[in-house]
């Protein structure tokens, strides 16, 4: 790259050696934020035409000439390279288009101010898209647990069987965990839309500039108020991979449920075979590659979010070249958020019941145990007494081979008068599952309510 094209060639008397120019730069990825940069770039110009700190003309030129080369990248006309970041090619060569007007264009900015702003504007997109995705997985969720209300299945603790619910409530605890990413990312959005253009390098800039009047161009809710903090502020992108991290861990922990609970040992579900995948050798099998995947790449979000926050710890104010390392794991993580959350959305579309093979699970392993403690509770029984009882029939049942649903109520009555005849009905699991009628239970009308507040609250994002 020759000198002429660096802003910061001037100082110096001799070019810089290639290998460092190679380290340096950073236009091979930078390059994403050319919207960003370009359309930043117009509203200062507005700004410096309307502050008269640059002749109206000038102004029309540089729009017109920022416009052009805007269209000409979006065709694929114009290549973007030769410069050592995205800031440089578009400065170069508006110049070349339209001459001496457009080396005016950095009057009262600095590429400080001006990467720290374009960098805003792209991770504020990046906050939208997600949530966009988002809403589209939660609507998924919703889908599968109003059918899933028709059918019973096992809860687990522990990753053994606990208690039988309406199977519409597993969907919509995911749907909870989705919602509560969603409410982060409008929470971390309000925070990041702060402008730092303005903010010059460090300590603002001479110039009669309207700071205001770019913000509102650009959407920001205001100015920033602090220049220091302007340009060296990082802590929106620390935000996105944080809520991005948190993303990944509910969807991992999806990951694995659906990967549990389709495997043959489990068999509730059945993923749709257009996202599951073969053997090479055996003909057999069925594999969820696509969960397990997601599952894996959750690590590799985790680690840019690592990254940043190391890169960020010992920085001094205000900007340093550490902050051009803010990009590519960012650039990564987006991608894998917004495509492992979109694919689930579409995945989550194929999945079917097996409700036979569920209300079966639902009965098994005692899972109705404590509503057995619960009815004699009701009878007057204190229940840690009755939870002793149930303890009792739990082990005499292992050891004659016996199920609750199996026992007669003459074999109940052997551990306590308290039990009559209803309680063959209380242990069947699907009573089970219906009698979870606590606001937020597992019951049918509990998981309806639940999907009806869900969708008012995802009413916001949409």
């Amino acid at each position: 790259m020759s000198s002429e094209n660096k802003l910061w060639a001037g100082r110096f008397a001799g070019a810089t050696a290639k290998n460092a120019d190679l380290f340096n730069d950073s236009l091979p990825f930078d390059q994403a934020l050319w919207k960003q940069d370009i359309t930043a770039s117009i509203a200062h110009a507005h700004m410096l035409g309307h502050q008269q700190i640059i002749s109206g003309d000038e102004c029309s030129s540089i729009v017109a000439g920022l416009e052009s080369i805007y269209r000409d990248i979006e065709s694929g006309s114009l290549i973007m390279q030769g410069a050592e970041d995205i800031h440089s090619f578009v400065e170069n060569e508006l110049v070349k288009r339209i001459g001496d007007a457009g080396k005016k264009l950095h009057t009262a900015r600095s590429r400080n101010d001006q990467v720290a702003t374009d960098f805003r504007l792209y991770v504020r997109g990046s906050f939208d898209a997600t949530t966009d995705a988002l809403a589209g997985l939660v609507k998924s969720l919703l889908a599968l647990a109003e059918k899933g209300t028709k059918y019973i299945m096992p809860g687990y603790t522990h990753l053994r069987k606990a208690q039988p619910m309406c199977a519409g409530h597993f969907w919509n605890a995911y749907a909870e965990m989705f919602l509560r990413d969603l409410d982060r990312i409008a929470d971390s959005r309000v925070r990041m839309n702060i402008m730092p253009l303005g903010s010059g390098a460090l300590a603002g800039t001479s110039y009669t500039i309207n700071r205001f009047m770019v913000a509102d161009e650009l959407g920001f809710e205001r100015p920033c108020d602090n220049s220091l903090d302007g340009v060296s502020d990082r802590d929106y992108v620390c935000e996105y991979l944080f809520d991005g991290s948190l993303i990944m861990s509910h969807l991992s922990r999806l990951c694995e449920d659906i990967i549990l609970y389709t495997t043959e040992e489990f068999g509730y579900f059945e993923i749709a075979d257009e996202y599951s995948t073969g053997s090479s050798i055996m003909p057999q099998k069925k594999n969820p590659d696509i969960p397990e995947l997601m599952r894996g790449k959750t690590g590799r979000v985790y680690g840019h979010l690592m990254a940043m926050l190391t890169t960020l710890k010992g920085i001094p104010l205000a900007y340093d070249k550490d902050l051009q390392e803010d990009k590519e794991g960012f650039f990564d993580a987006e991608k894998q958020v917004i495509s492992c959350v979109s694919i689930m959305a579409e995945m989550l579309g194929g999945i079917s019941y097996k409700p036979d093979r569920m209300a079966k699970a639902a009965e098994g392993e005692f899972c109705c145990a404590t509503d057995v403690a619960d009815y004699l509770a009701k009878k007057g029984m204190p229940f840690r007494s009755a939870h002793g009882v149930v303890g009792a029939i739990v082990r005499d049942c292992i050891q004659k081979n016996k199920t609750l649903q199996t026992m007669s109520t003459a074999d109940y009555k052997a551990f306590s008068d308290l039990f009559e005849d209803d309680i063959l009905e209380v242990v069947k699991g699907k009573n089970c599952a219906y009698a979870r009628s606590s606001f937020g239970g597992a019951s049918p009308l509990c998981v309806r309510e639940n999907i009806q507040s869900i969708k008012k609250r995802l009413k916001a994002y949409e």
